[in-house]
């Protein structure tokens, strides 16, 4: 990619298209703390929907110094402004695609209104068919894999999405597992010496303080209600963090009654999922 087509593309984000967004990739790749490339990367795999766009956001997060400055770029409207577009863009296919029948004129349909009667075999058939709803899997109603979008309002959600959400196991081989238990029975005698010290010496009590302080910290790893949205309910799924999503799923079904249903699915599809991955 030359600098000219780069620069057109910053000034035109929504233009980016797949072998652009395989170009700025290999600028990326050589470059990798081109941050503008990286934002411009960023924007192309959030048009096209891409399954990349979530973990891309967590890697870039990671070469940003400055993580609000990329937050208040993924809230912004330019950087969101592809989905407007979209919207618009079905809607005007839908109207295209629309019969020319339709737009018959009166007069002749006054002519045909006598010889015209209705077949209700064909008609029944077609009701039946329109009314069966497509079978969508768990996956495909928690949409996951589908890019997160975070208002100015989320930045709790954002910090939440890129925090580490996996670890992989340590493996250990025979000799590694001795040590481990040898270390963990040297702790072990420590812990007993200092528990009969503290029993005989009956000037050293537990603080009141000590375990109120240990309260306080419990209860800030709650998630406050007035910080659950939808996308921290995504975030959990996506983190298959699944008694976390239900949870959310119920908050916001307290919040926003009129959605219950909706709640009441996705709540259903976290259930199915989380038996899936048993």
């Amino acid at each position: 990619m030359n600098t000219s087509i780069f620069i057109n593309l910053l000034k035109h984000p929504n233009a980016i298209n797949t072998k652009d967004i395989s170009d700025v990739r290999s600028i990326i790749d050589e470059f990798p703390y081109f941050q503008t490339a990286r934002a411009l990367y960023l924007k192309g795999l959030n048009n096209k929907s891409s399954f990349k766009y979530n973990q891309e956001l967590k890697i870039t997060a990671a070469y940003t110094t400055d993580r609000s400055v990329l937050f208040d770029f993924i809230t912004s409207e330019d950087f969101q402004q592809n989905k407007i577009s979209e919207t618009i863009k079905q809607g005007s296919e839908h109207l295209k695609n629309l019969e020319l029948n339709d737009f018959e004129d009166i007069s002749s349909n006054q002519e045909t209104l006598v010889n015209t009667t209705p077949e209700p075999k064909e008609t029944l058939v077609f009701s039946i068919e329109e009314g069966i709803e497509e079978q969508k899997t768990p996956e495909e109603k928690l949409e996951i894999g589908k890019p997160l979008q975070f208002n100015k309002n989320e930045m709790h959600s954002f910090s939440e999405w890129l925090k580490i959400t996996s670890f992989k196991p340590i493996i250990r081989d025979e000799e590694q597992d001795q040590e481990s238990i040898k270390q963990k029975d040297q702790r072990a005698e420590k812990f007993d010496l200092i528990d009969k010290f503290i029993a005989t010496n009956p000037k050293i009590v537990p603080l009141k303080k000590d375990l109120e302080n240990q309260n306080i910290a419990l209860e800030s790893t709650h998630e406050p209600e007035t910080l659950m949205t939808e996308t921290l309910a995504r975030i959990y799924v996506e983190q298959k963090n699944y008694s976390k999503a239900i949870k959310a799923y119920k908050i916001l079904s307290l919040k926003y009654p009129e959605k219950s249903g909706f709640f009441a699915d996705q709540i259903q599809a976290v259930k199915d999922l989380k038996k899936q991955n048993k």
